[in-house]
């Protein structure tokens, strides 16, 4: 039996940073993207990022989310660095 998952995908400068454009991780019930992030950033390296000083944005199944968005089998989740301008 294959575990259910959900697909994570980086943008822009995270993907290079990162050096992977997606992930496939499983799915478990009342997991949200804020939870997602924290065992990303559970890695170290550049991966810490993910919960530093400047926040990530986050959409799921392409619609702007929250940290406390649940995260269900299917899913894509996408996190890019948040648009600064000058």
């Amino acid at each position: 039996m294959t575990a259910e998952t959900f697909t994570v995908r980086f943008f822009a400068r995270l993907r290079e940073e990162l050096d992977t454009e997606q992930l496939t991780l499983p799915a478990e019930p009342g997991l949200t993207t804020g939870a997602v992030l924290a065992s990303l950033a559970e890695r170290g390296g550049a991966w810490a990022q993910l919960q530093g000083k400047q926040p990530v944005m986050i959409a799921v199944n392409q619609a702007m989310a929250k940290l406390s968005t649940e995260v269900r089998a299917g899913d894509e989740v996408a996190f890019f660095p948040p648009v600064t301008g000058g």
